[in-house]
């Protein structure tokens, strides 16, 4: 069951790779119809994603028995709130919420980014494990399709959820 799930889960970080793709070449190039679409939807997306990121890392941890680091831990902090942030968005009808959700994904991706780094080797750190309170930051629990790891899995997501919070408000300010 393991292994099917993080086949999903790689499956939608690619997904999210290739939508974080389109995203910016569509914001570079001004390409009304996608930009007019992601804002459109933009709060429900984010939710979504936050949502699959939440319940993927509480699969990794309280099913599949993968010991979060400090690192997955501080990516949690940025990650689970957005869910409860984006659905309260949903109800009040309301996007001021999600300008946080992007900060939060800003920050989020900065941390995951340098966990995915740490774990294939291009930088060195402090190993937060050997400080005795959680398992090596560097251990690599998942690797799908030769790149795909769960500190790359939160990249993505925090990335795509990023890049839907700046283009559902630069789209709003120029209606």
């Amino acid at each position: 069951m393991t292994a099917t799930i993080s086949q999903f889960l790689s499956f939608l970080t690619i997904l999210a790779q290739i939508l974080s793709i389109i995203l910016i070449v569509a914001a570079l190039t001004h390409w009304k119809t996608v930009t007019s679409f992601a804002s459109k939807h933009a709060i429900a997306g984010m939710f979504i994603i936050a949502l699959i990121a939440m319940l993927g890392s509480l699969f990794y941890s309280e099913i599949a028995g993968y010991e979060p680091c400090k690192l997955c831990w501080l990516q949690r902090i940025f990650m689970y709130p957005q869910t409860i942030l984006m659905a309260l968005a949903i109800a009040w009808r309301t996007g001021v919420i999600a300008n946080a959700c992007g900060v939060l994904s800003g920050i989020g991706a900065f941390i995951a980014g340098y966990h995915y780094l740490l774990q294939v080797g291009v930088v060195k750190g402090v190993e937060c494990g050997a400080v005795g309170y959680s398992v090596a930051c560097s251990k690599v629990f998942v690797m799908n399709y030769g790149y795909i790891t769960i500190p790359l899995m939160a990249f993505s997501a925090f990335i795509l959820i990023f890049l839907l919070s700046i283009i559902r408000k630069n789209f709003e300010r120029s209606l």
